[in-house]
């Protein structure tokens, strides 16, 4: 509808001009003027509305953020601007052009020339007229002298007359009687027939002033007069005018009055004048607008195609393609170089994609191997700033890997720093370091190993091995050897050695008779030490023949309250009590062992106890409970005595190593070997952390003894205050003195 509004509205604005220029058979009329107006203004709005349609449509595509809306509205407004600049400067200057051509149309010198002109012609008229003016009054006074002549003698009238006209070159004079009728006239050959005054008039002509009568269009001017003398004739002059003249005359009073007319409708004329222009003016413009927005439209459509492509791309969709159009020139070029680039693009990531997939496959097969792996893995980068972190190693330093992750090595784990080092130099990659988390110590066995990478700048992997356990199971064993060498070496001498003692004090007690005292003395001495010594070295057996568990189903609340109601007779001015979490609570272990190791615990507690002088102790407290965890048994035994030491605790459950001056050093030991062999672990913390928001100074031990309800099971994963079970890594060999 575009082109076909255009062309109607050019048309019209075409017709208008031919028409206003004269330039065609239809003349310029205010009916012609006036539908040529409707006609251009139609067309103004219905170009208008188009218009104003793909404003619309630029406007909502602007608002909707389509691809290249801004630069249509660039292009749109540059064309518009273009185009409307020239139209509005011819029409501005039509108009400048149209007042200032009627202003010197209607100027004061044109007036005073056409003016000028007139006045000329009416005084040749004038001029005239005063010579027929005379000439009439000269004929009357003659006619009245001559009165009794020409009353005599009739005919000389007409020959008077006839002279008069001759000599004054009259074109016609003539007595008029008061019904015009001819009385006498001249005898003038003439071709012209004069107009003779109307007879209404004649009652108001005098005989001292005759009446002129100025007619240009009959090219010639009459007077009449009233005869005095004569009763009721009037005399009847006309005198001709110059041919040459008189049509001058006319055109100069016809021009006259053609400006008098135009001066009247200036106005108008301007006004209508004025809407033609603007009427032309705004349909060259909305014309050339709406080129322009057809132009911008052809020219923005592959630009907004590729734009729109391009957003795809952006998004991921590397299959859009630009449709070419050979029409569009090197646009179309552009389009068939993008499709090759998305093409090529598509090729590249599909590459990409693979190379990607075979990495990730690789990558979750680490992680895999990483999550799963027992022992800590800690990658660092070249900068000494951990990057790699697994779930065990997590465990093993006690933070997370948020915690860790991009910080300094020499941060989150300090007691890698000297190895560390010692790898950078190349002085060695394995070590053993010794840890404390929590309040528990734990032997590593750390390897650092650097990535294979030809770049100066490479980082390190460090593998971290919790061999707390296989060190204690080897110390452990190596006092097992050393209680069975001890009990065998020992213990038979042991015999003889009572035996000799009692013998002497038998046969020779009352027979010495000096220092009989101190005889007595030294053989009870020897007999007392003899039994202390089978007590520990039965201890010693005890321990090295760890007698197999029986498990059997058992009630562990039940096995609780016995043994807490035994400790509790023996220890009267202690409180001692039990909370159970189930009564009765099934579980799969050996009744007579982990009776042994809650009366061991019990028994240390209560030791414990009697470590704190009375008038800081107040009341003696043992606190046990029973629970069920999952499918763990857990017991805690909490006490309020002088607690356990915070350095080498951990080394408490290993044989022969105690705080108190006549402890064996084997309670907490047969305990952990018991607990390990129902698949469990011992735990030993401070009584603070047993209620969370208490005072953390406070006194006590609290002790913690899990295993597997089911029977003897895997000992679970451990955690930053647990006792780990033993690994299969190598161990370095143990002496005697450890």
């Amino acid at each position: 509808m575009g082109p076909l509004a255009v062309g109607l509205a050019l048309f019209s604005a075409f017709v208008t001009f031919v028409v206003l220029a004269d330039l065609t058979p239809v003349s310029p009329t205010h009916y012609v003027v006036v539908t040529l107006l409707l006609v251009n203004a139609a067309s103004v709005v219905l170009l208008l509305a188009i218009i104003v349609r793909e404003v619309w449509q630029v406007v909502q595509a602007r608002r909707s953020g389509r691809a290249a809306a801004k630069l249509h509205v660039r292009i749109v407004g540059l064309f518009s601007l273009i185009a409307a600049a020239p139209a509005i400067l011819v029409a501005i200057v039509a108009s400048v052009t149209l007042d200032r051509g009627l202003d010197r149309l209607f100027s004061t010198r044109t007036r005073a020339a056409i003016e000028n002109s007139l006045i000329v012609a009416q005084a040749y008229l004038n001029e005239h007229a005063q010579i027929v003016r005379s000439d009439i009054l000269v004929v009357a006074i003659e006619l009245s002298r001559s009165k009794a002549v020409f009353d005599q003698n009739p005919e000389k009238l007409g020959d008077f007359l006839t002279f008069q006209a001759a000599v004054r070159g009259l074109g016609a004079v003539i007595v008029l009687d008061s019904d015009l009728d001819v009385v006498a006239r001249a005898d003038v050959k003439t071709n012209l027939t004069f107009a003779l005054p109307p007879r209404e008039a004649l009652p108001n002509i005098s005989d001292k002033e005759p009446q002129l009568v100025l007619l240009p269009d009959t090219n010639y001017v009459a007077a009449i007069v009233k005869l005095p003398n004569f009763e009721n004739r009037y005399l009847y002059v006309t005198r001709l005018l110059d041919p040459r003249v008189v049509p001058q005359l006319r055109e100069t009073q016809k021009s006259v009055n053609e400006y008098t007319a135009i001066e009247a409708r200036r106005v108008g004329v301007q006004v209508a004048f004025a809407l033609m222009y603007t009427v032309i003016a705004l349909i060259v413009l909305l014309s050339a607008v709406w080129i322009g927005f057809n132009f911008a439209n052809k020219l923005v459509a592959p630009i907004r195609r590729l734009i729109g492509a391009a957003n795809a791309v952006s998004e991921g969709n590397l299959f859009v393609r630009v449709p070419v159009r050979p029409a569009e020139g090197d646009l179309a070029h552009l389009g068939e170089t993008f499709n090759r680039m998305t093409q090529e693009l598509r090729t590249q990531r599909d590459d990409l994609v693979r190379a990607r997939d075979v990495i990730d496959t690789r990558r979750r097969f680490t992680e895999a191997v990483l999550a799963g792996a027992s022992a800590g893995v800690v990658g660092v980068d070249s900068h000494g700033l951990v990057r790699i972190l697994n779930r065990s190693a997590e465990k093993l330093i006690g933070r997370s890997e948020d915690e860790a992750l991009g910080k300094p090595l020499n941060d989150v784990f300090p007691e890698l720093a000297d190895i560390m080092f010692a790898a950078t130099t190349g002085a060695r990659t394995q070590d053993q370091v010794t840890i404390a988390r929590n309040g528990r110590e734990r032997n590593l066995s750390v390897r650092v190993t650097g990535e294979q990478s030809a770049e100066a700048d490479h980082g390190y992997v460090i593998t971290l091995d919790d061999i707390t356990e296989l060190v204690a199971a080897q110390r452990t064993s190596a006092w097992a050897d050393i209680a069975r060498r001890i009990a065998h070496e020992i213990k038979n001498p042991l015999t003889p050695i009572q035996l000799s003692a009692e013998r002497l004090r038998r046969k020779y007690g009352k027979v010495i008779v000096e220092d009989r005292a101190i005889f007595e003395q030294c053989t009870d001495t020897i007999i007392r030490q003899v039994d202390d010594i089978r007590r520990m070295v039965d201890e010693f057996s005890k321990f090295a023949r760890m007698p197999k568990p029986v498990i059997l189903a058992e009630d562990v609340a039940d096995t609780v309250r016995q043994a807490v109601f035994l400790m509790r007779v023996g220890n009267a001015e202690i409180d001692i009590d039990a909370d159970i979490a189930e009564s009765p609570m099934p579980a799969q272990f050996d009744r007579r062992l982990i009776s042994q190791a809650l009366t061991n615990l019990i028994k240390n507690a209560t030791e414990a106890i009697a470590a704190v002088p009375p008038e800081e102790l107040g009341k003696g407290k043992i606190h046990l409970t029973a629970a069920r965890d999952g499918d763990t048994i857990v017991i805690d035994v909490v006490d309020n005595g002088i607690g356990l030491p915070k350095e080498n605790r951990s080394r408490l459950i290993e044989p022969y190593v105690t705080t108190r001056e006549k402890g064996t050093g084997l309670g907490l030991a047969i305990v952990g070997r018991i607990v390990e062999e129902h698949g469990g672990t011992i735990e030993l913390r401070d009584a603070a952390d047993k209620v969370p928001g208490k005072d953390p100074n406070l006194r006590g031990a609290w002790v913690r003894m899990r295993f597997a309800a089911a029977g003897k099971a895997e000992a679970p994963a451990p955690t930053a205050t647990e006792t780990h079970t033993a690994t299969s890594q190598p161990s370095p060999q143990l002496t005697l003195n450890e």
